[in-house]
């Protein structure tokens, strides 16, 4: 029997890799996807993606996404409380598993377990472990296509807002920079690749800071 599982979904490359691996593994069934979206700009919690680019992914990932709107600011009792009852009904609706992008940050991965313990749901983390840089190429070659959405322009360039994940980028940024971003340093958007039915076509808007993050505005062309 397969494992019922809902993926969790940021919208960025390491999400999009984990349905990758995850649909290639014969006891894993990804059923769905689920996201964290901010009420307050009805956009993805951190990548401030657009709800309707996330709505887009999942239809071209062909899996329904169930989006759980959280408070601007959130603290981390109302956090806690709101994913605590999505737990409550997922597992009702009979899911044992949730499927999570992290790479190697204990602390997070603690976390995660942590919060599902004694809850009958199980996290896995298909890409833990990885060489960053290995999987940064991995999934260039591969055709994931992704942008820059996000920056923490106390670890890299504000110059990188907006631009194209590619080989290009993983040559100009320094060394001490994750070609993953694992540690904050930049999020994704992806628009393109193998676990995608057609590529979704975006163009940038303006790139505002907010929260001591710089973000670009990536927007769905209208033809």
């Amino acid at each position: 029997m397969k494992k019922p599982t809902l993926l969790s979904w940021s919208s960025g490359k390491d999400s999009a890799w984990s349905l990758q691996v995850l649909n290639q593994q014969n006891d894993i069934e990804i059923v769905g996807l689920f996201s964290t979206v901010n009420q307050e700009f009805n956009r993805v919690a951190m990548h401030a993606v657009r709800v309707e680019l996330l709505q887009l992914q999942a239809v071209s990932v062909c899996l329904p996404i169930q989006l759980i709107p959280i408070p601007y600011p959130c603290s981390n009792s109302q956090y806690e409380s709101i994913m605590n009852k999505f737990i409550e009904k997922t597992k009702a609706n009979g899911i044992e598993y949730f499927a999570f992008g992290d790479l190697y940050l204990e602390d997070v991965r603690k976390y995660r377990e942590d919060s599902l313990k004694g809850t009958g749901i199980n996290p896995i983390f298909p890409l833990w472990g990885m060489n960053t840089k290995s999987l940064s190429e991995e999934m260039i070659d591969s055709g994931l296509k992704a942008r820059i959405t996000c920056v923490d322009p106390k670890q890299l360039s504000t110059d990188f807002a907006g631009i194209e994940y590619n080989k290009s980028f993983l040559e100009c940024i320094p060394d001490n920079i994750d070609p993953c971003g694992e540690n904050g340093e930049f999020h994704t958007f992806v628009y393109d690749g193998p676990m995608f039915k057609e590529e979704i076509k975006i163009s940038a808007g303006e790139t505002i800071t907010r929260d001591g993050f710089v973000f670009t505005d990536l927007m769905p062309e209208t033809e």
